[in-house]
């Protein structure tokens, strides 16, 4: 008799302190927001890491950026290419090059 309130007790302060948990170093947290930020961040440095020996080689054999692509499924746009540079992005973060890091914003 004494054991389901007991149960529902147990249950019940739990899930208060998992709320009070969630809240103080969830998604929402300061915390929680700067480790997804630094997540994307290295998710795009990846992706551009990528993308940008297929610019290279498309450079190398043509001197030019312009009419560049990129191969389908990097995750990243190229959203300007000239004779001498490009600008790649993916998400909120972009990479202006040659050479470029990844920097947060768009292109």
């Amino acid at each position: 008799m004494l054991g389901i309130p007991s149960l529902l007790i147990v249950l019940l302060i739990g899930g208060y302190l998992m709320t009070k948990d969630l809240q103080q170093n969830g998604p929402t947290s300061r915390s929680g927001q700067q480790a997804i930020t630094e997540a994307q961040s290295a998710t795009a440095g990846l992706n551009f890491s990528q993308a940008v020996p297929g610019l290279q080689a498309y450079f190398d054999q043509n001197h030019t950026f312009v009419g560049a692509s990129l191969p389908p499924g990097t995750g990243v746009v190229l959203v300007s290419a000239t004779p001498t540079s490009y600008c790649l992005q993916d998400g909120n973060e972009h990479e202006a090059g040659p050479g470029g890091t990844p920097q947060p914003g768009p292109c």
